[in-house]
């Protein structure tokens, strides 16, 4: 595929393209969102694997699943693409040919006797004038090929003594031989009005019938070496000499080899010695130089006599009957067709039980032969046989047990390429640093967990410029602070970090070329600066258990991802501390945020103990500011009572309010702002909130879990920079 701006063109794989090399951040990105969800990184990468993801350009990495469906459709493209009625449609049309092509060879003998009658000035019998073709009667019956009058015996059509043949030539031609000519083209046209419509019934109809005209036999000669050819295929798949030719010695050639192929299956059943080596040496030129043990030949044959009973089986009753008949018909020799039954027993015990019976369903309107039948149902157990192994694949590891010329001969080459780099989708975190594997599977390295931040922040920065509206004001006056790359016209007042070549640049605007440059206060180009100051935050995250009910634990641990990377990245002089609280609360470490699962949530909200660690973590920053970020959809349900007993009420008690807003006096004596961002209100929250502002005069956000990375992080942003206009 190549992509354009506006849109994309696509093309059939012909081997050329080049598939866009797929990348350790591009996977990071497409699988952070599933591990945020999940906390575990096995289970990410499994389902990545396993479905694929959207990449950046807008293509589609397919994964497992993807494969497999495309197997699925190339599997359903060939059963709607043939009739298998055809097989037979394809033999009853060749049979017709023959058929009408031996009409008319008899209609054009009539015609040529009359007409050399006429030229010889013979008039044929007056009681015969106008029944030429009539249906003979008894008495005409008994002049058949065989009546003296010919000449001699018939042989095949055309031969001398042939009624209107070549021995019956010049001036000896008269009305009694045209007679006798019409004698046999009514029989002969009567033999073929008898001849069955079923394929089966033809073949051996014609068989028996001595043809008159010589490219009708040899039609139907070419029809049944073809289908002798096709259903011996059918049966022994690599046979590839003397398939065609049925002559004596090559059927019973034929016969031997498969007394002799009996002969082995028979004695390896008993445990006996096959003498393998010794049968190919014998007859080996059938089945090729690929076939290396009994096994293989057994397996070759046993998938062709399995393909055959699915044939049938797929066939409807009428049609099985006609095509069972008509390979009957072909195979005439008693002898091979004993041989041949007794093998398709042999095999039945050989190979192991299969899905032999096993119907397929085409609809489709395309003719096939029986031999390209074979090889369709060959096909489709291919497809099914892949879609096993398929099925079977536990991870990126399995696929290298794929066999990549199979893939590719079923799917194409831009598969067996997309294969190929789910093979090594594990092996391209690692090598990138992003993760490594442990005894107790894979795990994000420091360098992983920063590169999901900055994942995290680029999906909330780019939320916010999607939705312009309700963005924070970030310009604001204030002193001195750290030069920036703008640059604006000096006034009374600012900071003289003066941008010389912008000045010069000015000046010479203003006075023209020359020299000397003049200098003009007006031409004084200055930098802005932009007011920053260090700042210690602790973010505190509910981890109480209706966090998790209510879907915003996952917006909580992106925005703590996504502050840390802007911290790392834009603030490095700043510092972050993460908490988590429930029952109890905890440091988190941002390497730990991904994976945080189920077994991490508890009952309660203990913000009494988040506020203790808080400040505790604060007070070692002397001289920043510090501020504490709460995220939380809940009011505080807990707080350590006596004997440092974690208490849990719902609803709340006094008590628990008492007890945190205590902390919540601490922070504030301690210079601490807490600003609070809730994510659900209930009159308990309302009534926290209230108290918590009074006290310490923080700041208070109603956020939803979608909007909560915009708010915290403009926020922030906001509180740092302070621009100078």
């Amino acid at each position: 595929m190549m992509s354009h701006r506006h849109g994309a063109r696509y093309s059939r794989w012909d081997g050329t393209q080049q598939l866009d090399t797929l990348d350790a951040d591009e996977l990071m990105s497409a699988l952070s969102d599933d591990l945020m969800q999940s906390g575990n990184l096995d289970l990410a990468l499994q389902r990545l694997f396993r479905w694929g993801f959207d990449r950046e350009d807008g293509q589609k990495m397919p994964g497992l699943r993807d494969m497999m469906q495309r197997l699925k459709e190339r599997r359903q493209e060939q059963l709607d693409r043939y009739d298998l009625g055809s097989i037979l449609d394809d033999v009853k049309a060749k049979l017709q040919e023959v058929l009408d092509t031996e009409r008319q060879g008899i209609e054009r003998r009539l015609s040529e006797g009359r007409e050399r009658l006429g030229e010889q000035g013979l008039a044929t019998d007056p009681d015969r004038e106008g029944h030429e073709g009539r249906s003979p009667s008894a008495a005409d019956q008994g002049a058949g090929a065989g009546s003296p009058a010919t000449g001699g015996e018939p042989g095949p059509a055309g031969e001398a003594g042939s009624p209107g043949g070549d021995g019956a030539g010049g001036g000896d031609y008269d009305a009694g031989l045209h007679r006798l000519l019409e004698q046999m083209a009514a029989k002969k046209l009567d033999q073929l009005a008898k001849v069955p419509e079923d394929p089966a019934g033809a073949i051996q109809a014609l068989q028996d019938y001595e043809f008159m005209t010589p490219e009708a036999h040899r039609q139907f000669q070419e029809l049944l070496a073809m289908l002798q050819q096709q259903v011996l295929q059918s049966s022994f798949q690599g046979m590839q000499q003397a398939l065609g030719q049925t002559t004596p010695e090559d059927v019973a050639e034929m016969r031997q080899m498969l007394n002799d192929l009996n002969e082995m299956l028979e004695a390896k059943q008993r445990g006996q010695d096959t003498n393998f080596d010794q049968f190919m040496h014998k007859h080996g030129h059938h089945f090729g130089n690929d076939v290396q043990s009994l096994d293989d030949l057994v397996e070759r044959m046993g998938r062709q006599m399995q393909a055959m009973q699915q044939l049938m089986q797929s066939m409807s009753p009428e049609q099985r009957s006609q095509l069972e008949g008509m390979m009957q018909a072909i195979i005439q020799d008693p002898g091979l067709q004993e041989q041949m039954s007794r093998l398709g027993e042999n095999l039945g015990q050989a190979m192991p039980p299969g899905d032999w019976r096993r119907r397929f369903q085409f609809s489709g309107d395309q003719s096939m032969t029986l031999s390209e039948a074979m090889r369709t149902l060959d096909r489709l157990n291919d497809f099914d046989d892949l879609e096993r192994q398929l099925r079977d694949v536990q991870d990126w590891t399995d696929l290298a047990a794929l066999d990549d010329d199979k893939v590719r001969d079923l799917l194409g080459e831009e598969e067996v390429e997309q294969m190929g780099q789910l093979q090594r989708l594990a092996k391209m975190l690692e090598d990138a640093g992003y993760v490594k594997q442990t005894r107790n599977g894979y795990e994000l390295t420091p360098r992983g967990v920063r590169k999901i931040g900055e994942k995290a922040l680029s999906d909330i920065f780019q939320d916010m410029q999607k939705d312009r509206l309700g963005q924070h004001d970030l310009r604001d006056r204030g002193g001195a602070g750290e030069r920036t790359d703008v640059t604006k016209e000096y006034e009374f007042g600012d900071p003289f970090l003066l941008d010389l070549p912008k000045t010069v640049m000015n000046a010479v605007q203003r006075g023209g070329a020359g020299a000397p440059v003049r200098l003009d206060p007006r031409d004084f180009e200055v930098y802005q600066t932009e007011y920053s100051t260090r700042s210690a935050t602790v973010l505190m995250v509910d981890m109480s258990r209706s966090m998790l009910y209510n879907g915003c634990f996952d917006a909580a641990k992106r925005v703590a991802l996504a502050l840390d990377s802007l911290i790392r990245s834009k603030y490095p002089r700043d510092d972050l501390s993460i908490l988590g609280f429930s029952s109890l609360a905890r440091e988190l470490k941002p390497v730990d945020l991904p994976t945080l699962d189920w077994n991490e949530y508890n009952y309660g909200t203990n913000m009494q103990h988040g506020f203790q660690l808080a400040r505790q973590i604060l007070n070692r920053h002397k001289g920043a500011n510090r501020q504490i970020i709460v995220i939380t959809d809940g009011e505080p349900t807990a707080h350590f009572g006596p004997g440092g007993n974690v208490q849990f009420a719902y609803p709340p008690t006094p008590r628990t309010f008492q007890e945190t807003l205590k902390e919540v006096v601490r922070c504030t004596r301690d210079q601490i702002t807490i600003n609070t961002f809730m994510l659900e209100r209930s009159p308990y929250m309302v009534e926290f909130i209230n108290d918590l502002m009074r006290i310490n005069g923080g700041r208070v956000f109603v956020a939803t879990p979608d909007r909560l990375g915009e708010y915290i992080l403009v926020d922030y942003v906001a509180n740092k920079k302070k621009w100078v206009g």
